[in-house]
């Protein structure tokens, strides 16, 4: 019942929200508006550098085996169950696909900065 209730008000709230952005009025944006703030100085550059494809590739690359990692940093704790067998199974899973996806990105030649 305090669920049904719960998400009843939340609706309720989220439609008067919705409802209440839609109907207020719409402010006026000038070219002045729109533009980033830079220190009182008209932009040079557009807001949109471009940049390095291979720096983005290395850094979603970067931050994947990151979390891997972070996910075998709890193991000492993990390997304090009582189920040990199947701990130690999952942890071998885990780094066999970190070393396999590690040896791909090597392969791929997915960690070569300078080409």
């Amino acid at each position: 019942m305090n669920l049904v209730l719960a998400l009843m008000i939340n609706t309720l709230l989220t439609s008067l929200l919705m409802a209440t952005m839609f109907w207020l009025p719409q402010l006026n944006s000038y070219t002045e508006k729109t533009n980033p703030y830079e220190c009182g100085f008209d932009p040079l550059n557009p807001a949109r550098i471009p940049f390095s494809m291979k720096f983005f590739l290395v850094a979603i690359t970067f931050l994947l085996f990151d979390l891997e990692i972070a996910l075998l940093l709890s193991l000492p704790w993990a390997l304090q169950t009582t189920n040990l067998p199947m701990m130690i199974k999952s942890s071998i899973t885990l780094i066999t696909i970190l070393a396999f996806s590690l040896a791909y990105e090597w392969t791929q030649k997915g960690l070569d900065w300078a080409e």
